[in-house]
């Protein structure tokens, strides 16, 4: 998918974007738990991959040795911005992340999303319109990809009509993660220009928005710095858009490959708020980075000074030691504290907002086409790197 030569070995040379790893990773997890349950690279400058639930959880809990002011792994290690960081609060470290935090619950408490499920639905139905009568669809390009774009642009207030420029925007921060710094900087900045012209607009003209929302708030009795205002918002932007996206796309690729499940779920609809849980744990899009914050060994691992770590909680969520039957889709599985949103303190703080749209997205699915399968199981792509769905998804309905 990237630059980067193939891996050879996965131990001693794994790279997150590597096409192996985008087209199947449960093998290879399922084999570095067994072998190798810390993985190490010399890529990106030095980055580790712990495998299993107990290490994943263990890390993304740790604040005193992990720093959080870079989230997605590249070739460059950003300036010690801590404990704010370049896009709080993801990239925020305590004692600030908490109130940076704290600033974003309302706009995703379950009230406030509730106010939001009418529209979704019906831009929903209105892209299921758009599909009736064609005997194949493809469910990510032409459902799961514009969904969150459409929510995400009315909470910020941006123009709806700049959904590709918003998709442009994921693609280079989330996958071109192992291009030259040169163009990486281009299009940060373009990103950046972006959400200036944006946040000035509403700055000139305020509305009952996200954006001016953030614009008045204060935190400890000031208002929020500018950089603080277009970072939050460049985290809302992207990670808003494709974490949900590959959920609804992936939970409807596995239902495509497996009529039993898709059968239940059209004959018994009470279940899928059991079954979104199950295909959250199963098929989790996002894996997030830390650094360490200094020389130390960790469980035996010798880690340097701003080496990055991967913490996949898609491979903790497989882990036969925290789930049983981990590599079964169980849709009825009762017990189920996956780790799909994350851990710690950073754990995703629009999972109200995320199951609302792969919730709506699915019962609109189920109710439009009741029986669908995969057109073509060798067209499909998944995207690799950090946030794992599907790309291409041609569905045939029948």
């Amino acid at each position: 998918m990237g630059e980067h030569p193939p891996v050879q070995d996965w131990a001693t040379d794994f790279d997150h974007t590597d096409d192996q790893w985008a087209a199947d990773p449960f093998p290879i997890w399922d084999d570095l738990r067994e072998k190798c349950p810390v993985a190490h690279s010399d890529r990106y400058g030095g980055v580790w991959l712990p495998t299993r639930h107990e290490d994943v959880s263990a890390i993304a809990y740790d604040t005193d040795r992990f720093t959080s002011r870079s989230i997605v792994v590249t070739e460059y290690r950003p300036p010690h911005l801590e404990p704010v960081g370049i896009a709080p609060p993801i990239s925020s470290d305590p004692p600030f992340h908490q109130g940076a935090r704290r600033l974003l619950l309302p706009a995703f408490s379950p009230q406030a999303v509730e106010k939001l499920e009418p529209s979704t639905r019906e831009y929903c139905e209105s892209l299921i319109a758009d599909m009736q009568g064609k005997d194949v669809v493809d469910a990510a390009v032409d459902y799961a990809q514009h969904i969150p774009v459409r929510v995400i642009a009315r909470m910020l207030g941006f123009p709806e009509e700049d959904a590709d420029t918003f998709r442009g925007f994921v693609e280079h921060v989330l996958k071109d993660v192992d291009k030259p710094l040169e163009q990486r900087f281009v299009g940060m900045q373009a990103l950046f220009e972006y959400l200036r012209d944006q946040v000035n607009d509403h700055i000139e003209n305020p509305r009952d928005d996200l954006t001016t929302y953030l614009l008045n708030a204060e935190l400890d009795g000031q208002p929020l710095d500018i950089g603080h205002v277009g970072g939050t918002i460049a985290l809302l932007l992207i990670a808003g858009i494709d974490t949900t996206w590959s959920a609804i796309g992936a939970s409807i690729w596995h239902l495509a490959k497996t009529p039993a499940d898709r059968e239940r779920l059209v004959a018994e609809p009470e279940l899928l708020p059991t079954a979104m849980e199950e295909l959250l744990r199963a098929y989790a899009p996002v894996t997030m980075a830390r650094l360490v914050r200094q020389d130390m060994e960790w469980n035996g691992c010798p880690m340097k000074a701003d080496d990055w770590v991967l913490l996949s909680f898609p491979a903790a969520n497989r882990d036969p030691e925290a789930f049983e039957d981990a590599d079964k889709v169980i849709i009825d599985r009762e017990i189920n504290r996956h780790a799909a949103f994350g851990l710690g303190i950073h754990r995703c703080a629009g999972s109200h907002l995320a199951r609302m749209e792969l919730r709506v997205a699915l019962e609109a699915w189920l109710d439009a086409f009741p029986r669908f399968s995969l057109a073509d199981p060798e067209a499909v792509t998944w995207a690799g790197g950090q946030v794992r769905g599907p790309r291409q998804l041609p569905i045939r309905i029948d």
